[in-house]
């Protein structure tokens, strides 16, 4: 369902696992970082708002979207990560390299995914403009952050 009829901040609670021993990975990109930052913070509170431990939520930066999936698998590889989620902002540009990039990353989310048999998280927004991307990261859509953390807990209570 698109976003502009869905609240991203909104979710049933089925699914819902204690989480107070989970350890979640936390990527984020710096690259469009009022944006990312934005994502980080949902994804933080919904999180400790759902049980998690902050000492058990680790974060890492990554320069920009395209090398989240690096950081997914180094982080899946850490002993003891949970679950990691991949925060990141690609908005479209005048070239084809919005399409590259976007593609890339989705795949390699996806991948580490598979190779590490745990979840990892897609909270990358792809919108055509900035104002897209506020609207989704707090804005009057809600926030793709809290899904993705959410996404991560409902994954956990698979």
């Amino acid at each position: 369902m698109a976003s502009t009829l869905k609240n991203l901040s909104q979710h049933s609670d089925s699914n819902i696992q204690d989480i107070s021993s989970k350890k979640f990975g936390l990527l984020v990109s710096e690259w469009n970082d009022e944006i990312t930052e934005s994502l980080y913070s949902g994804a933080l509170e919904t999180l400790l708002r759902y049980g998690a431990k902050r000492e058990n939520i680790f974060r890492k930066n990554v320069p920009g979207s395209f090398e989240l999936p690096l950081g997914a698998q180094w982080m899946a590889r850490q002993e003891g990560i949970d679950a990691v989620i991949c925060l990141g902002c690609v908005i479209q540009g005048e070239t084809r390299h919005f399409e590259f990039i976007c593609n890339a990353v989705a795949q390699g989310i996806t991948q580490v995914g598979l190779n590490f048999d745990k979840p990892v998280i897609f909270g990358v927004l792809t919108p055509d403009t900035q104002q897209q991307a506020l609207d989704r990261a707090g804005g009057k859509h809600g926030n793709k952050g809290d899904e993705a953390a959410i996404t991560a807990i409902k994954m956990l209570g698979f």
